[in-house]
């Protein structure tokens, strides 16, 4: 994880946010070893929050997003085609960063977070010149990845490979990731335009030929029509072993919107940031963190639909323990869970069967 601080991203200074990060960091440590980066200014900040058995390191960032500037780990059977890690079973793609099709100026850190993650992990660096969010893609483990059209092909000034076909972004995916089916879907989560409708905010493998879909019922919800559009696509597919997908809907909160408090400052850090009163926020269930024995899901303060939510992913997840953690002031900045954490896995071991 990385530990927010940017102003102009996160209102008040970046205090909410702060407790709302460390509420995350807590609830995975219960299941696994967490390491957040932090900026040097910004160490003894997030050690005050974080508290003990959290591990810190000092990076430079501009944003807190390492889901999408991090590096998608990758073990020995799944390394880049043709490409033997040399000193471990695991290594880390470093796709190339553009901040998201130009959504901010001040990115030159966080173009360099792979590199700087993997160093101070002792882990193999490879890099690909795809410029690619990890938030943009989900696999199952075992051969098959989820996108959307709208993040990955995208043609308008946010596009992030231009000059690049479907099937050459395919090429890029299949080498580095070992996979060998893409399911395409056309649009991510309605109001999603800060990463131009990323896939984890909107579907997600529960396991191997399993799909989890945001859904909402109601028909005159702008979002229905891109569920009921992904969900055609999902149930006439099959995946990378043939397997035609079960897909389980995972209702959506009613609709929130940004309160007029909720603004953040406008003084310095992204000059092309936009932040409104009123605007809808993009916010899903599926924004969760798969955890080594848990699952840490975004809760939104609306009750029927938290505790409903919480019960589709535990029967989804019947192993593991379901963990709701408050992810407002996170949703605020353009993302959720999923978004702002990485999981890596051990040296040695076998990767979930999921990320």
């Amino acid at each position: 994880m990385g530990w927010p601080w940017q102003h102009n991203n996160w209102r008040d200074a970046a205090e909410p946010a702060r407790k709302a990060f460390a509420a995350v960091a807590q609830a995975i440590a219960k299941f696994e070893t967490v390491n957040i980066g932090a900026r040097k200014d910004e160490v003894k900040v997030a050690a005050k929050y974080l508290g003990s058995g959290i591990n810190i390191f000092e990076i430079p960032l501009d944003d807190a997003w390492f889901r999408d500037t991090g590096p998608t780990f990758v073990v020995q059977t799944h390394a880049a085609q043709g490409h033997l890690l040399c000193d471990s079973t695991v290594a880390g793609v470093d796709w190339d960063f553009n901040a998201y099709g130009g959504l901010y100026e001040n990115f030159q850190q966080d173009k360099l977070i792979t590199t700087n993650v993997l160093k101070a992990a002792g882990l193999e660096r490879i890099p690909c010149p795809l410029v690619l969010e990890g938030g943009s893609i989900h696999v199952d483990g075992e051969g098959t990845l989820l996108t959307t059209e709208e993040c990955l092909l995208n043609t308008t000034s946010r596009a992030r490979n231009p000059t690049l076909s479907r099937s050459q972004i395919e090429g890029h995916l299949k080498e580095m990731l070992g996979v060998q089916k893409i399911i395409w879907l056309p649009r991510g989560l309605y109001a999603d335009d800060d990463t131009n409708g990323h896939v984890d905010n909107f579907a997600c493998f529960a396991a191997p030929g399993k799909v989890l879909l945001a859904w909402t019922d109601n028909t005159s919800d702008p979002q229905f029509e891109r569920s009921a559009e992904a969900l055609k696509i999902l149930e006439a597919a099959t995946d990378a072993r043939g397997r035609h997908l079960q897909v389980t809907k995972l209702p959506l909160p009613e609709p929130l919107f940004r309160a007029p408090e909720e603004v953040p400052a406008t003084e310095g850090g992204h000059e092309v940031m936009s932040r409104k009163a009123g605007e809808r926020l993009a916010a899903s269930y599926v924004n969760f963190y798969i955890a080594n024995g848990g699952i840490v899901m975004p809760a939104f303060g609306q009750e029927p639909a938290d505790a409903r939510a919480c019960a589709v992913l535990e029967q989804a997840f019947p192993d593991r323990e379901i963990v709701a953690v408050k992810s407002r002031e996170i949703l605020l900045g353009g993302g959720n869970i999923h978004c702002i954490t990485q999981q890596q896995p051990a040296p040695g071991g076998s990767s979930e069967p999921v990320s």
